[in-house]
């Protein structure tokens, strides 16, 4: 983009000096040329359309690098906006169209969030202890007391889901 940028003035410039005849000619008054040199005559003609369609195309990509700026900076605008320290998404498990379960961090506590087709209901409800001892979340930091082998390795987010759902 950056190399369009360094050769767009550069070739309009040259467009614009190679186009004298079409700007020498008069209008709808110039006589036209019945003597039969047609290249002359379509050379003054060219060179005005060729100086029209560089430019016509300069104003399409000025236009389209601008339409791009603007909704670039509308896009960080509602990122900026929409971040924050209260919510945090842990997990998301894709059950189909436009449906899903999210595992989210509501300050202290964990919900997951199951959404369809323009609804969202919560489901669960953890304790941030409930949610570290069922492996949903990292367990809280060692303690000086605490050794490795104490510790029970955590549970991934679907084996939690199943314990939970499969009927034994």
């Amino acid at each position: 983009m950056r190399t369009l940028h360094a050769f767009l003035p550069a070739a309009v410039f040259g467009c614009l000096l190679t186009a004298s005849p079409a700007y020498a000619a008069d209008g709808e008054d110039t006589p036209i040329n019945a003597s039969g040199d047609a290249a002359a005559s379509a050379h003054a003609v060219g060179g005005g359309s060729i100086v029209r369609t560089i430019l016509a195309l300069a104003i399409v990509l000025a236009i389209i690098y601008g339409l791009y700026w603007v909704l670039k900076n509308v896009k960080a605008a509602k990122a900026a906006t929409a971040s924050g320290g209260g919510l945090e998404t842990l997990a998301t498990l894709p059950l189909g169209t436009d449906r899903a379960l999210h595992l989210v961090r509501a300050g202290r506590e964990v919900v997951l969030i199951g959404t369809a087709d323009g609804a969202i209901a919560p489901i669960r409800r953890y304790s941030e202890e409930e949610a570290a001892a069922l492996g949903l979340v990292e367990p809280p930091a060692l303690t000086v007391g605490a050794t490795l082998e104490s510790l029970e390795p955590p549970k991934g987010f679907l084996d939690v889901l199943r314990s939970k759902t499969v009927v034994k």
